[in-house]
């Protein structure tokens, strides 16, 4: 059985102002836990709190109250340890222009207090793919690069765990695709991820697990299959042959729209009925198929309905 390499639990950050005297709760009793090997997936609104949970983990915001335990380090008795066994990611390319991508590493090591024997700048370089730049300036890498080489910073202390903060934004698809394939890559040789995004199909195609918080709270942690079996809706879409505007189509428990004299689209729920039920019906009211497509509800519909945004 895997082992936790992150609990949080009852995990609250409170904001207060001193001239008003209000309160702003940015976490509410937070509790998840995420298992060893696994990509876990933190969503949420903007505002939600999930930039606020990563500054108390990267050391930059002081929590209220709650416990963090990382790798087996408690936040509070072990800091160093703690953020030893984090890379972060941060969502702001940050790089020195004049740097190459080896000196940045080798730099960014030295830092960590790892001694020269004991760098693997080569091998990670290699595992982001450029290996071919590693002695090119900085500032002459591609958007993508640049972000592969963020990664390759947060590696340099070999952490067990790896947080990615937004690490596509502004990429365009196919770096996005070459960046994704690398954080796979990485997951499959035994680094956790640890992934926030704003763009669901990401989320919906890498994460195992995926937890999504609203304004400070938790409202949904399962597996990415059971979030998605949330959703009861089903449509299918049928091209069909010559269907007049004024049919009328009843069935119970199904929504039935003529979009074109070629085109009809039904809405039911899942499990609600057999499919051959349906084709069944169109038939018998001279409804000829000629195509059929299906659609079902995807990650973005979960997370419109939870945080009803």
């Amino acid at each position: 059985m895997k082992k936790f390499v992150l609990t949080v639990e009852n995990l609250t950050k409170i904001y207060s102002n001193s001239k008003t005297k209000k309160q702003n709760i940015a976490l509410n009793e937070l509790n998840f836990e995420v298992k060893e090997g696994e990509v876990f997936g933190l969503l949420g609104p903007n505002g939600a709190g999930k930039t606020t949970f990563l500054s108390i983990l990267g050391g930059a915001v002081i929590k209220t109250k709650g416990k963090i335990n990382v790798w087996g380090f408690d936040l509070d008795k072990n800091p160093r340890q703690v953020r030893a066994s984090l890379g972060i990611v941060p969502q702001e390319v940050n790089l020195d222009a004049f740097f190459s991508p080896r000196k940045l590493l080798e730099l960014q090591a030295g830092l960590y207090g790892i001694t020269k024997k004991d760098r693997i700048t080569d091998l990670i370089l290699k595992m982001v793919a450029l290996e071919k730049q590693a002695d090119a300036y900085s500032r002459s890498l591609s958007g993508g690069m640049k972000r592969r080489l963020l990664i390759a910073k947060a590696m340099v202390h070999q952490p067990p765990i790896l947080i990615l903060d937004e690490p596509t934004a502004g990429v365009d698809v196919e770096l996005r695709n070459n960046l994704w394939k690398n954080v796979k890559q990485l997951n499959k040789e035994g680094v956790t991820i640890i992934l926030t995004t704003h763009y669901l199909t990401e989320a919906q195609e890498m994460c195992d697990r995926i937890a999504i918080i609203n304004k400070g709270n938790l409202v949904a942690l399962d597996t990415t299959k059971n979030l998605l079996e949330r959703i009861k809706t089903k449509k299918i879409h049928f091209k069909v042959k010559n269907i007049n505007f004024s049919e009328r189509l009843r069935m119970k428990d199904i929504n039935f729209k003529i979009n074109s004299e070629n085109s009809l689209t039904l809405t039911y729920e899942k499990n609600s009925l057999d499919f051959g039920e349906i084709v069944h019906y169109l038939n018998q009211n001279n409804v000829k198929i000629e195509d059929i497509y299906t659609e079902d509800g995807d990650l973005e519909d979960v997370f419109v309905q939870l945080t009803k945004q």
